[in-house]
């Protein structure tokens, strides 16, 4: 007779723990087991059955892989932890005999210091797979850049926050790493790509946190604790990488007048003598005369240059300089056929799009969120961007009439000059020399400056995404803007695509049907007022009828009431198939006639003013047309291309059947989506070309 085996020693009861049962093998408590947990990167666990695991598993019980716990066991912040734990015992005792200094020596000598720095190296190996999970660790510590400080956010891990995600900005500032941007409900997505690994995270808003108390704040500190320490040395490896010495010196005075990215002043290979002749290079008056001098000396080199003496070698110069034309193009995959496959297209390169707005001025009003555009402007080349002295210390320039600024960015309609304030007067410290008092200058919004171009914030946003300059009339102040769409997000082949013309995603003859629908729509609507008039005239009529038969009744007429059935059954033979509807025969006639020809004299006028023919409008005749011809074609290839589809399908197996009517499901649910979303935006551009507005 075999051994019989012990029951939880083998199997799914040997493989997992309860969590009760780890914190008990650890000797710590809970806050300590749950801490550590999350420093370990390690995470509860589901057995497939709970009953095999435990004999009195509930749904609410925690369950642990049993290599987790004893990995847990050999980790030196335990000691940390237990050390702690016998401090606060030391501390309690003191504060009970009343020894208060002595509980404050305790606290500063004694307590024991954590640090995570092994457990960065045990958890990421290399450095690719460090940014690999930076995701997580951007988004929490901008969300915690953007905490008012409580009890349970203390301040100094709010500056800590923030100083490390200015940090990792400037990085991304130098290196032109930054890709993509979306503006969301939640907030700004942006994407870098840093050693070929794409890095998304979600950065809030600059508003008004309101802190709940339904939030553990405990559990977000040890996340935030753990993340501080991982972006801290990433930032240290990506700033040795490029040459630039970490960490950047800090200026404190200029952080609390709102300086921010401008607080910090980098050092490296390169970098303070790029920053040096930016700021040598007068980009006033003068600077736009030394360009055109400069032009000017490029066209005297050109015209220096001698004629070439024959046809071959101009010849020579136009195809060499054709070929560099060309080669400079990027190639674009066109379809060929309308089911062909759509190939991916050639994107621009990063070093285009890095100096995108590499030879612009920006002057950002105080309306506009300064810090996004601020980053969003320098990481794509931008090196002089100003806003006014109330949004923070740093600007390029903080004077709105400067000439050097070729955009300003608003995001307030132009206003009537009447519904402005007035101009406020000069105060003492802006009276001249001479002693007259002038008055400020009049800037946007009561006036424009020749040359500089006025956009929406979301241009920027918008030609980061599409890494091209966009025509900057579409984002004017006050313009309906085009749609903001995420980047990425992918059109499929089948689905409704905003950014592409409505012609391209239509089927065949889906325009002419919902013109016929219109149409439809029309003459059901005007059929329906027609039928409320006819109804409310002949209800009119009705009652003048009864009132001229009320004159007219006599002494013994009337109803009379029959007393018996066979009374009224004589009454009725007397009187065979006479039925009184109320209105007579040539009074309804003479009614629908006059109301026709009310309906078609409105018609003709309608037709006059529209430029429509009096037929189409009237939908007496419907002449054949080209469209209406287009429409059976098509109808006649769907219902051909149906009837050959149900005839292959017959000749499948029911098992490869039934997947394919799974597929033809979904596919139809998709298409009729897409052409709901199809049909809403014809309606809208219908109404924006008849100058209606679309609620």
């Amino acid at each position: 007779m075999g051994r019989i085996k012990k029951k939880g020693t083998s199997g799914q009861a040997k493989n997992f723990i309860t969590r009760s049962r780890a914190v008990r093998k650890l000797q710590i408590s809970l806050p300590d087991f749950r801490r550590l947990c999350i420093f370990k990167g390690i995470y509860p666990r589901e057995p497939r059955n709970k009953k095999k695991v435990s004999k009195s598993a509930t749904p609410s019980t925690t369950f642990y892989y049993t290599k987790d716990i004893q990995y847990l066991l050999h980790e030196p912040l335990l000691n940390k932890f237990r050390d702690h734990k016998a401090l606060a015992k030391k501390i309690g005792r003191a504060l009970g005999r009343g020894e208060v200094g002595d509980a404050s020596r305790l606290e500063k000598t004694l307590k024991p210091k954590i640090t995570l720095d092994h457990i960065i190296k045990e958890r990421y190996p290399t450095f690719v797979d460090a940014l690999r999970d930076l995701d997580d660790a951007l988004s929490m510590l901008f969300l915690f850049a953007n905490l008012p400080s409580t009890t349970a956010v203390p301040p100094k891990t709010i500056a800590l926050c923030q100083r490390l995600c200015l940090e990792f900005e400037h990085y991304l500032i130098v290196s032109h790493s930054l890709r993509k941007s979306f503006l969301s409900i939640k907030g700004i997505y942006y994407q870098a790509t840093i050693q070929g690994q794409d890095i998304l995270w979600l950065v809030p808003y600059k508003f008004v946190q309101r802190v709940t108390g339904d939030i553990d704040f405990r559990i977000m500190g040890t996340f935030v604790e753990f993340y501080t320490t991982l972006l801290g040395f990433v930032n240290f490896r990506l700033y040795t990488s490029i040459g630039i010495v970490y960490p950047p010196k800090f200026n404190a005075s200029s952080d609390e007048r709102g300086g921010e990215l401008g607080a910090f002043t980098l050092e490296g290979k390169g970098v303070g003598s790029t920053q040096q002749a930016i700021e040598d290079t007068p980009m006033t008056n003068g600077g736009l005369e030394n360009k055109s001098a400069a032009a000017q000396a490029e066209a005297d080199k050109v015209a220096a240059l001698p004629a070439p003496e024959t046809e071959n070698e101009e010849s020579t110069a136009l195809v060499e300089r054709n070929e560099d034309q060309v080669t400079e193009a990027i190639d674009t995959f066109e379809v060929t056929a309308q089911d062909a496959d759509v190939l991916p297209q050639p994107q621009a390169s990063s070093t285009e799009t890095s100096t995108l707005f590499a030879p612009f001025t920006f002057y950002l009003s105080r309306e506009t969120p300064r810090q996004p555009l601020e980053f969003l402007l320098k990481a794509f080349g931008c090196k002089r961007v100003g806003w006014d002295g109330v949004l923070g210390d740093g600007a390029y320039t903080t004077n709105e009439s400067d000439p050097a600024i070729t955009h300003q960015i608003v995001d307030r309609p132009p206003l009537p000059r009447e519904s402005l304030p007035a101009l406020p007067e000069a105060t003492a410290s802006e009276v001249p020399e001479n002693g007259a008092a002038s008055k400020p200058t009049a800037l946007w919004p009561r006036a424009t400056v020749p040359g500089r171009t006025y956009i929406q914030p979301q241009w920027v946003w918008d030609c980061v995404n599409q890494g091209k300059l966009l025509r900057p009339d579409m984002y004017s102040p006050g313009a309906t803007l085009p749609p903001h769409l995420s980047p990425w997000v992918k059109p499929k082949k089948g689905q409704y695509d905003p950014s592409a013309p409505l012609a391209e995603q239509e089927r065949e003859g889906e325009a002419e049907e919902y013109e016929d629908e219109d149409l439809d729509e029309e003459d059901g609507e005007e059929d329906g007022e027609a039928e409320m008039v006819s109804q409310r005239n002949g209800k009119k009529k009705t009652n003048d009828v009864l009132l001229d038969r009320d004159d007219e009744v006599k002494v013994g007429e009337g109803m009379d009431v029959a007393d018996t059935d066979s009374g009224s059954e004589s009454e009725e033979d007397e009187v065979p198939g006479e039925e009184w509807d109320g209105i007579p025969s040539d009074a309804e006639s003479d009614i629908d006639e006059a109301e026709t020809t009310r309906l078609q004299h409105q018609r003709e006028l309608e037709a006059e003013a529209a430029g429509v023919p009096v037929e189409a409008l009237n939908g007496r005749t419907a002449p054949k047309s080209k469209a209406a011809e287009a429409r059976k074609k098509a109808a006649k290839k769907r219902r051909e291309e149906e009837e050959e589809k149900a005839r292959l399908k017959m000749m499948l197996p029911q098992r490869k059947r039934k997947l394919l009517d799974r597929i033809e499901f979904s596919t139809e649910k998709k298409n009729k989506e897409a052409e709901l979303l199809r049909k809403k935006r014809r309606k809208i551009e219908k109404a924006k070309a008849g100058g209606k507005v679309v609620g």
